[in-house]
């Protein structure tokens, strides 16, 4: 399906009460839609260290990397990326400011999320993961 290798690539899943910490891509693949903060994990580079790069690169939050909540993998004709994706504690208090490739950046109410274009399999990785209750996302 894929015309290259599978590039390695991480998210990061921030949560604050009843919020999570979303992007909205401003170039493609899925340009438009809200994802987790990340991307590709660099030659030579911790997938830790990328978590907490691509948070402070998207968002302009800095964070720490904690454990790994699961992987996803996305193909279509032009990319292969394995996802994985970790739990990520945000230090300080600031509001999101887009940055890099993210056309927007902001903590949404999880009770929102339904209304929102989502990447495909972020809500059922969202759910999956009980990082959402299953009953406010339409599963993709």
């Amino acid at each position: 399906m894929s015309s290259g290798r599978p590039e390695l690539c991480v998210g990061a899943v921030a949560i604050d009460d009843d919020r999570i910490l979303l992007v909205r891509r401003g170039t493609e693949p899925d340009r438009g839609l809200w994802s987790l903060p990340g991307g590709r994990v660099e030659a030579g580079e911790a997938m830790v260290a990328a978590v907490v790069r691509e948070l402070r690169e998207e968002t302009g939050l800095t964070g720490v990397c904690g454990a790994m909540l699961g992987w996803v993998e996305q193909m279509t004709v032009e990319h292969h990326f394995v996802i994985a994706d970790f739990l990520v504690t945000i230090l300080d208090g600031d509001e999101p400011v887009p940055g890099s490739d993210a056309a927007a950046a902001a903590w949404v109410e999880v009770s929102t999320l339904d209304g929102l274009p989502l990447v495909d399999g972020l809500a059922a990785f969202l759910v999956e993961h009980d990082l959402v209750p299953g009953l406010l996302l339409s599963l993709d």
